[in-house]
């Protein structure tokens, strides 16, 4: 299972969402200032982390191009 962490107005964030779908893989989106404070992102991911951040299964994969690579790598795209 994908969790995808968002902002509003991402253009990254959107392209791994419909990467995901396109490929039928179901993730959980969790978006910034809704289900969680910039603070919390820091915390987690560290002082210039960028959007999206994308898990699989708790493990962090990276951006949209690490979580593209990662899915390309796994023969999926």
């Amino acid at each position: 299972m994908y969790t995808i962490y968002t902002k509003d107005g991402c253009p990254y964030c959107v392209q791994i969402k419909q990467v995901l779908a396109s490929i039928g893989e179901n993730y959980t989106e969790l978006s910034l200032n809704s289900n969680f404070s910039r603070e919390q992102f820091i915390d987690q991911f560290g002082i210039g982390a960028t959007f999206p951040r994308v898990l699989k299964n708790g493990h962090v994969l990276g951006g949209c191009n690490e979580t593209i690579v990662y899915l390309r790598n796994q023969g999926l795209v």
